[in-house]
This record gives structure tokens, sequence and C-alpha cells, in this order.
């Protein structure tokens, strides 16, 4: 299930905690990247899952925790999907190009992760700063794209100093940028990002330049 796959109403079921949890998740997820932590409700929560107000503070402790429980589950939806990829298969130009493909894709489709990240963003990262799960969930992508350029650079068709962090920030921007800012980005230049023609073009605009970036050959 996708970060974006809402239940607006789940049926919880009483005797089946790791179900109830679940389903709070989901909802808060919608709740919490609609109005923010600041403004989203524990109540509009229990409610659109029919859950007690004091279930949700028996599972997660306080708002602050359920967003916590949300944004992990967010970061583990992604990695998860990463990981289907079977990068380490394919050659290394053709592992940089499908996940340039799937990071562009999957932002894009899941609008909630970007709202999340955002939000976060605007409470300097102080809760992600304390799960320690979010952290190990973000390692295995790093380590992916270091082994990726390794191979790249045996085989002599990538340049030799790049950082897979670097590569990382790279890929993730243009993909985060043009749907956290698709609102002010139609309002200014009255163009929508999201119109399939233009994602096609940026898509391609993004494979081309990321591996424009790899091959050059860098004067170090």
């Amino acid at each position: 299930m996708t970060v974006n796959e809402i239940v607006k109403k789940p049926r919880v079921r009483k005797n089946n905690p790791e179900m109830t949890r679940e389903s709070i998740i989901i909802a808060a997820t919608e709740e919490f990247s609609n109005y923010g932590l600041a403004g989203a409700r524990v109540d509009a929560i229990a409610a659109r899952t029919r859950t007690a107000k004091r279930m949700i503070y028996y599972y997660f402790g306080s708002k602050e925790g359920l967003f916590n429980a949300v944004l992990e589950r967010a970061y583990s939806c992604i990695r998860a999907a990463e990981r289907g990829l079977d990068l380490e298969r394919l050659a290394p130009v053709a592992a940089i190009q499908r996940l340039v493909e799937f990071t562009f894709d999957y932002e894009e489709a899941n609008v909630d992760f970007i709202r999340l990240v955002a939000i976060e963003n605007t409470h300097r990262g102080e809760h992600i700063a304390e799960s320690k799960m979010i952290k190990d969930l973000n390692i295995p992508i790093i380590d992916q794209l270091r082994s990726i350029l390794e191979r790249g650079q045996k085989d002599g068709v990538f340049r030799l100093d790049v950082e897979p962090l670097d590569l990382h920030y790279l890929i993730s921007s243009f993909c985060f940028f043009r749907v956290s800012n698709q609102y002010t980005l139609r309002a200014i230049f009255k163009r929508d990002t999201f119109d399939p023609e233009v994602r096609a073009i940026h898509k391609q605009m993004l494979v081309d330049a990321v591996l424009g970036f790899l091959t050059k050959r860098s004067n170090a």
C-alpha cells in the first residue's frame, strides 16, 4: 500500500491491534498532510477510524508520537518500493535510469509523502532526528547508489568524483520540487507539471541530466 492509498472510513476490528494501529496511521497520514502537525485534529482521526480517542493515545502516546509513526510509515513505503526495483541485476546506466524514473513516478503518485516531508522541514527535522528507524531506513538506498556508482566506475562509464549522497540529492530534488511547488508554478507560469506532455518532457529531461552528469569526464 502506498502513502496515498487512504481509506476514508476504515473499519477497525476490535481484537486486532495491528489492524487498528495501521488504520489509525492511514487516516492520520491524510489528516497531517492536509493540515500539518499543528492543524491536524486527533478527534477527526478517531472519528474516521471509528476508534476511541484514548486508543490513539494508548498506541502512540501523543499527537507528536502519531506524527512520528506516520513519517516512519511514509519512508518505509518508498524504501520498500525501491528494494523491489532489483537494481543490482541491471547494468549501471540502466540501473540509474530505472531509479530516476521510479523516483519521478513515485513522488508524483504519492503527494502525501511530499507534503509530510515539507511539513517536517517546517519543524526543522526535529521528529526525524529522533527516529532511529527513519535513519536506518535511508541507509540502504545510499549504499545501493554507492554500489551502482562503483560498478559504473569500474566499467569506465561513470566519472570518479561523485558521492552517492550527492547523487541522491540530485535525483530527489527535481522530483520533489515539481510536486511540492505544482500550485505556485501553475499560478505563475500557467503550466501544469502534471500534464501528461509536460511530465513526459520533465521525466526524460531528468534522466538525461543525471546520466549526462554521471558520464561527463571530470577534470579531477
